[in-house]
């Protein structure tokens, strides 16, 4: 990671000032207060893995509030914090649900009024797109604000996976960097699912099921084995009972997977990133036992051949080249 602020730089009787400067206008507005402002320490590094901004924050006791207002003002109601806490205690407030988060637990904030109350401590923050968080598991409302405890395997195996990640993410390549963020994305979504599972009302356990099945297809979209009966095995639960659960929400579940593997495979040949991936590499990497069979879906999907697709993104984007030309002219 880059070091982007730090307090050890600062006159004392500044430090907290240009700290609240510096997190208001690179995070999030918000009010922040100490209990002495010329103890206050604090530390800001900066990353980002693919297309996800990741941060680790450390310092001292703090409270921090975000009020309505503030959110409006920012504009970043598209997106959701996943917050892993390192060392330190911490709890977060979003109307009337509260998490008191402890080394290891892990939290998602959405955009909402939100009040935390921190003990010296380090995290790490990610800034995630909150739509694709929402496809899998639902409105934030449902998960926001709530403890993910370190103990469970899935909470344990994101922490222990970013923590990995932004130490060597300086050393991927573009494209290796966005597959891996996105993997880092499903742990969270996977450890989040966990936690929904537990103590929620009997009338609401068949939309969490459901949610879990399809955090868990996130995760493993590029599995060729990944089916109806493998994910039923993977819930717990027989592949009747997981069938009539997305039957009463209008869908099949062979049709989602192969509608999330389409939607994948689209969303890579489109990428100049993975343009040096053959369309039998990118097949494969999505799931498709077979080029020809991922060729014959692709096209029933989008009325034209995967070639004839990423050849159709290639003209609709321009090239650096020309992209520079227009600038040149445009300034002369």
């Amino acid at each position: 990671m880059q070091p982007f602020f730090s307090t050890e730089e600062v006159h004392p009787k500044t430090a907290f000032r240009r700290w609240r400067e510096m997190v208001c206008e690179r995070l999030a507005p918000a009010a922040l207060q100490a209990d002495d402002a010329e103890l206050f320490r604090g530390k800001l590094e900066v990353t980002s893995i693919g297309s996800v901004p990741i941060s680790h924050l450390a310092y001292t006791r703090l409270r921090t509030e975000a009020t309505a207002d503030m959110i409006r003002q920012s504009r970043r109601d598209n997106r959701v914090y996943a917050i892993l806490r390192l060392s330190g205690n911490a709890s977060y407030q979003q109307g009337d649900q509260e998490a008191k988060t402890r080394p290891g637990d892990l939290v998602v904030l959405n955009a909402r009024p939100t009040v935390c109350m921190m003990d010296a401590n380090s995290s790490l923050l990610l800034d995630l797109p909150r739509e694709r968080i929402e496809t899998v598991l639902g409105s934030s409302r449902l998960f926001s604000a709530h403890t993910i405890s370190g103990a469970l395997a899935s909470t344990t195996l994101a922490h222990t996976y970013l923590r990995e990640l932004v130490r060597v993410g300086d050393k991927l390549t573009p494209d290796a960097a966005e597959r891996m963020a996105s993997i880092g994305i499903d742990l969270i979504v996977a450890s989040v699912a966990e936690r929904m599972a537990q103590e929620v009302p009997r009338s609401m356990h068949g939309n969490v099921t459901v949610q879990r099945a399809k955090a868990y297809v996130e995760a493993h979209l590029g599995d060729p084995s990944l089916d109806p009966p493998h994910l039923a095995a993977a819930m717990g639960m027989s592949l009747r009972r997981l069938q009539e659960l997305f039957h009463e929400r209008g869908r099949h579940i062979s049709d989602y997977i192969w509608e999330r593997r389409l939607e994948m495979a689209g969303k890579r040949l489109s990428d100049p990133a993975c343009a040096h991936l053959s369309i039998g590499m990118l097949a494969y990497g999505c799931g498709f036992a077979s080029q020809a069979h991922f060729a014959r879906r692709f096209k029933e999907r989008h009325g034209m051949s995967p070639r004839e697709y990423r050849q159709a993104h290639r003209q609709n984007v321009p090239s650096v080249a020309s992209a520079f030309g227009r600038s040149f002219r445009s300034a002369k």
